[in-house]
């Protein structure tokens, strides 16, 4: 019997950071604009290296059951065979989606 359980490489955006991340869960949230992702997996594999950023991710998302990311802060969504490390990196040569949820037009300004 094949196993069916699917892993999900999740990279976005985050404070000027781009976070990798692998998780089982990945949907669009009920909350307008925001994709949920749950069940986060972190490499068991490299215990006698420590990853500087994946001890980070791990701390960041510990007691963390369930995390809503801005739907315009995600880069890419993959489905991986296995996990691999999770990382942050820095985001110097990305530039965020431009994108207003909230605003108002030239003509809801004007008087009549």
């Amino acid at each position: 019997m094949t196993n069916t359980t699917e892993i999900y490489k999740v990279t976005f955006l985050n404070k000027g950071k781009v976070y990798e991340v692998f998780v089982k869960q990945v949907y669009q949230s009920d909350l307008y604009g925001f994709i949920e992702i749950e069940e986060f997996l972190f490499d068991a594999r490299s215990q006698m290296v420590v990853d500087p950023s994946e001890e980070k991710l791990k701390a960041e998302f510990s007691g963390v059951r369930r995390s809503f990311i801005p739907i315009q802060a995600i880069i890419r969504i993959d489905e991986v065979e296995k996990s691999g490390v999770a990382k942050i990196s820095s985001g110097d040569n990305i530039t965020p989606f431009p994108v207003s949820l909230v605003g108002s037009t030239k003509a809801d300004n004007q008087d009549v």
